[in-house]
């Protein structure tokens, strides 16, 4: 029993166990939080399941750095990981910042719920305007059909930046009874 209290690492031990406890409780909570907001919205559970991941992976992330300043990383050291890490993504990767602006707009669009799947959408672009059926809403993406029956894949962020106009929607009034 003397040697559990003379541990020297005791303190950092308890507090990461904590941190990791903490990591659960919210992640198990904003999940929660997400899928209510998602059957009030009548979002598909595909997007949902999305959504949670990109949490998810937020909150790994700062459950990880938590850990490593409870255990006494510099933060000098902690600044020259991150900083090498940002430059060689950013190096390596040039093109990657299309790729979050679009997970950020698919996060939007969910979030926002302008529009739904099913709803006949024309997308307001000078130069090359488009007109469709919203048939799935993705991560990157969405997919539209258009009345000559041919598919056409539209990035979020791009979707984002113009406007839209929402030609038919899918809405149905419906009474609800207790």
């Amino acid at each position: 029993m003397l040697k559990f209290i003379e541990n020297p690492y005791l303190h950092q031990e308890i507090l990461t166990f904590i941190a990791i406890c903490i990591f659960f409780i919210l992640k198990l909570f904003s999940s929660e939080v997400v899928k209510k907001f998602a059957r009030v919205n009548e979002s598909l559970e595909h997007r949902t399941n999305l959504v949670i991941k990109y949490i998810n992976i937020l909150l790994g992330l700062l459950a990880i750095f938590s850990i490593i300043i409870i255990w006494g990383v510099e933060k000098e050291q902690i600044f020259i990981f991150v900083s090498s890490v940002f430059a060689v993504v950013g190096v390596a990767s040039f093109a990657q910042w299309s790729i979050l602006s679009n997970i950020s707009a698919g996060i939007i669009l969910f979030f926002s719920y302008p529009f739904k799947i099913g709803d006949k959408i024309k997308i307001l672009d000078k130069d090359y305007p488009l007109e469709g059926e919203i048939e799935d809403i993705k991560a990157f993406y969405i997919i539209l059909k258009t009345s000559d029956d041919e598919q056409i894949t539209y990035p979020n962020n791009l979707l984002m930046q113009k406007g839209i106009l929402i030609v038919k929607s899918n809405f149905e009034d419906q009474e609800f009874t207790d």
